[in-house]
């Protein structure tokens, strides 16, 4: 029997750790083997799509709006215009000025309003004072009429704007109506019902 049981007891002890530590090792090959997909964990397959977002810049989101063109019969009707929200009142009136889309021209659908600069301002009446850099009616006679029943449906389609006032930088116009008189205003769609659209 050992003198030294404790010592030959360790060192069979040190020998069979290093046996099992030697057999959880990573198995090698000399070359890359191919995994079954059935083996593949399931994510590692289908990860997940990310969205990336910019900090402090919002997404762009549009919001429909009508405006109101002509129809070949001469009374307005109703199209829709995606505008940057929050929706301004200019912005309303910019998509009015831009005019028919090509499909809306081929369809006959036209504007008698050209583009130019302008800005609206609210009063607590509930008054739409829209203002043009320059003269935005290019036509005469009755479409100048229609021009204005134009702007006149657009912007009272907005919730709180009960009537319109016009300007041309800097000075505030007189309007046709389709009474055949020309105003100062505030005008409203009620003077323009000749020019409403067709139900």
């Amino acid at each position: 029997m050992s003198r030294h049981p404790t010592r030959w007891l360790a060192g069979l002890l040190l020998a069979g750790t290093g046996l099992a530590l030697g057999a959880c090792g990573i198995p090698t090959a000399a070359s890359p083997t191919p995994i079954a997909k059935s083996d593949v964990p399931y994510h590692l397959l289908n990860p997940p799509t990310t969205t990336t977002t910019t900090p402090g810049e919002p997404p762009a989101v549009g919001v429909p709006e009508l405006i109101y063109l002509v129809a070949p019969d001469g009374h307005l009707v109703a199209a829709t215009r995606e505008v940057a929200v929050p929706a301004s009142l200019a912005q309303v009136v910019g998509a009015l000025l831009a005019g028919p889309t090509a499909t809306e021209s081929a369809a006959g659908i036209q504007s008698f309003l050209n583009r130019t600069g302008v800005q609206v301002t609210l009063t607590a009446g509930g008054v739409a004072t829209v203002t043009f850099t320059t003269n935005p009616i290019q036509v005469v006679g009755p479409d100048q009429t229609l021009a204005i029943a134009q702007v006149v449906y657009t912007v009272t389609q907005q919730p709180g704007v009960t009537g319109v006032t016009f300007a041309i930088t800097p000075k505030a116009i007189e309007v046709p109506t389709a009474a055949g008189a020309q105003v100062p205003g505030p005008v409203s769609r009620a003077d323009y019902l000749p020019q409403a659209p067709l139900p």
